[in-house]
């Protein structure tokens, strides 16, 4: 039975396909097991698409692999049903789940790279699949993998497959596992997270696209998120989550607009935060300048011609898509990739081109706070060791001044020391391991910090606290900032001046009241009506209004369109 649409524009889905009751599951923890979802129950119905949302924590990832009859290590189905079709998930035996995943119900994971063999053609890795399972030959599975290839529009779908993963952008790839998810036509997608990592516009490519294959195979689906304006684009309907418990559900345009819980109309709220506009100062000097930068990795030209200033006490945006050179530019600065031509000056000196000649204070005076804290932050470190080392390097405090300013630094971000200054990362939330980087940074008594992506990885509502505590500290201590990111939200609630870049170049630059009023040079006003907005049919109208002259015009390494 295919799903129709109501009076109201809602789809109503065909027979129910997924059933979840009173699901309790448990995740061990120090040797003890905790509640992280409680009592959830759940309906899917064929053809429907179910949007899970909530912040970090919420069990939205945990709900989904549970819809496979799938838990991760270290969790554990404690009580409930979970009847996929007449398939008790709960009590079915490896060889029953071995030939329902895959085929009957397929996962896209957040993490495109990490689903790939690096050594194997996107072509064979889709195919293996079908093969394996005697739903297609190897010549129908490569005959399909086009044809969904083409579907998600990929660029040149006939021969794209025949390339190995390094050799697309993320947005393609995503797209390509995507394809791989839907080769045996699985009754059930659940797309775990499958934009976050993407830049603005590539994300809008992938979610359009998989949008349009599960309406055409009216395939049901899953979509967990912590942005509730991409799963209004996608859900039918959407379930909300807070710390393992359904906190409010309902048709996606009914909780949009007549929203009943708080946390529910947080999660509405959370791109409000706007930083009050900061003086340009009247120093003719910048605190750092960038002049005319050529850069490249190789042979391999990235940066072309970059200019552009830091003044004192205030934040520079730089915005473009994925390999618009946003990151080598920070590279450059931070002396970690010397340019071929140009210069970094800071307060008018020109800085030496590699961080190995530069000096200790030069060094110190520009500090960075990386996209990913997980990977920033030594596993084996405990946080009183994390922040002491730059205490220690730039300022030769002794250990008993050192635990000291580490706790004053613990309290600037917010975080009670007696509580985390001995614990281990693996101890703490996304948030919390993010203000230990931006103690680690601080700690070094920097006039400059680079935050490259510092709220991609987090999930919405700590985003903006994170943005909200940068904010604070720019002002306690009149720093500059360099903040790097594919987000326009954030631009517009951290920056003072932007710098609009694609493929290595400055296309547009200036403060950001300007730069968010009409005219814009086209490739900024392709990234900022790329921002989702609460409104379900936002994306179709978007899509509906692009012309295709643009987009390919400014199809970059992102994969904006094919």
């Amino acid at each position: 039975m295919s799903s129709t649409t109501n009076n109201t524009g809602d789809k109503v889905g065909g027979d129910i396909l997924l059933q979840m009751r009173n699901l309790h599951i448990e995740g061990r923890t120090d040797e003890t097991w905790q509640s992280i979802v409680n009592g959830v129950d759940l309906t899917l119905r064929r053809g429907e698409v179910l949007g899970l949302i909530g912040e970090s924590g919420a069990g939205k990832t945990t709900i989904g692999l549970a819809a496979m009859g799938y838990t991760r290590d270290g969790c554990r189905i404690t009580n409930g049903t979970i009847r996929f079709d007449d398939i008790d998930l709960v009590k079915a035996n490896e060889k029953q789940r071995r030939v329902i995943l895959g085929v009957r119900i397929a996962y896209v994971a957040q993490s495109a790279a990490a689903a790939f063999n690096p050594a194997h053609k996107l072509i064979d890795q889709h195919s293996e699949t079908g093969v394996q399972h005697g739903v297609l030959s190897k010549a129908e599975a490569r005959t399909d993998a086009r044809e969904l290839y083409e579907r998600l529009r990929m660029p040149d779908p006939q021969s794209i497959g025949l390339r190995y993963p390094h050799q697309v952008s993320g947005g393609q790839l995503q797209r390509a596992m995507t394809a791989m998810a839907l080769s045996c036509r699985p009754e059930l997608v659940i797309f775990d997270e499958p934009t976050p990592a993407l830049d603005v516009s590539t994300q809008i490519e992938v979610l359009a696209a998989i949008k349009d294959v599960v309406e055409q195979f009216q395939t049901a689906a899953i979509y967990i998120s912590h942005d509730l304006a991409l799963v209004a684009q996608m859900a039918d309907r959407i379930m909300v989550f807070r710390h393992g418990d359904l906190i409010e559900e309902g048709q996606t345009r009914e909780l949009l607009t007549n929203p009943k819980e708080q946390y529910t109309h947080d999660l509405l709220a959370v791109r409000t935060f706007h930083k009050a506009d900061i003086p340009a100062g009247t120093t003719e000097v910048p605190l750092l300048e960038v002049r005319n930068l050529t850069a490249a990795y190789g042979n391999l030209p990235v940066l072309h011609n970059v200019s552009f200033s830091v003044p004192l006490g205030r934040t520079v945006a730089l915005v473009g898509e994925s390999g618009s050179g946003k990151s080598t530019t920070a590279r450059v600065i931070s002396g970690l990739l010397s340019p071929r031509e140009g210069q970094v000056l800071y307060q008018g000196v020109p800085l030496p081109l590699t961080f190995r000649q530069r000096s200790k204070t030069q060094l110190r005076r520009i500090q960075m706070i990386y996209q990913t804290p997980d990977t920033s932050l030594n596993p084996k470190q405990r946080v009183r060791k994390t922040i002491g080392r730059p205490l220690a390097f730039y300022l030769g405090m002794n250990a008993a001044v050192r635990d000291s300013r580490v706790r004053e630094l613990l309290s600037l971000v917010e975080l009670e020391p007696s509580q985390y200054i001995d614990r281990l990362p693996g101890e703490l939330s996304g948030g919390e391991r993010q203000r230990v980087c931006i103690a680690r940074a601080l700690a070094a008594e920097p006039e400059l910090i680079i935050c490259d992506e510092v709220t991609s990885a987090l999930d919405q509502l700590v985003a903006e606290e994170i943005l909200k505590l940068l904010d604070q500290l720019q002002r306690q201590f009149n720093l500059s900032y360099i903040f790097i990111t594919h987000d326009i939200g954030t631009v517009r609630a951290i920056a003072d001046d932007v710098v609009v870049m694609f493929q290595g170049k400055v296309v547009e630059m200036g403060p950001k009241a300007e730069m968010f009023v009409p005219p814009h040079h086209e490739y900024t006003e392709l990234l900022l009506s790329s921002v989702p907005k609460m409104d379900p049919d936002w994306l179709d109208n978007l899509l509906a209004g692009r012309t295709h002259e643009t987009v390919g015009k400014y199809s970059g390494a992102g994969g904006l369109a094919s």
